[in-house]
């Protein structure tokens, strides 16, 4: 695997570890001052980790399936931490999800822009 695309998964890992501890720590670090503002933040960062993890060489419905399934995963994990357990929540992630999948789609992959900027570079 090129450094590049490692360098990308330790991202995406990271990304995966943030999420975990934003939605598991028994109080929010800080709320988005919007009606249904948590909704908006379940769905973005699905949204950015689905399209992160779209751009390395793996099938997309699997990266998609996993996410989905991770977001509802977390819901159920919630009620064990002092937050609260939300089918609204289960839904703003699988948005994310199926927006992150769905641009990642049509926009150029910038991961295999960034490893052809660089090897024109060597």
């Amino acid at each position: 695997m090129p450094l590049l695309a490692r360098v990308w998964l330790a991202v995406g890992w990271a990304g995966i570890t943030l999420l975990l501890y934003l939605s598991l720590t028994p109080r929010m670090p800080f709320e988005i001052p919007v009606k249904h503002g948590d909704k908006y933040g379940h769905s973005l960062a699905y949204a950015v980790l689905a399209f992160w993890w779209t751009q390395l060489p793996l099938p997309r419905h699997r990266v998609a399936f996993a996410l989905v399934a991770l977001g509802v995963a977390i819901e159920f994990v919630q009620g064990w931490t002092g937050r609260s357990f939300d089918y609204f929540d289960m839904l703003a992630n699988i948005q994310g999800v199926a927006s992150g999948v769905g641009v990642a789609a049509v926009l150029p992959n910038p991961l295999l822009f960034l490893e052809r900027r660089f090897k024109k570079d060597d």
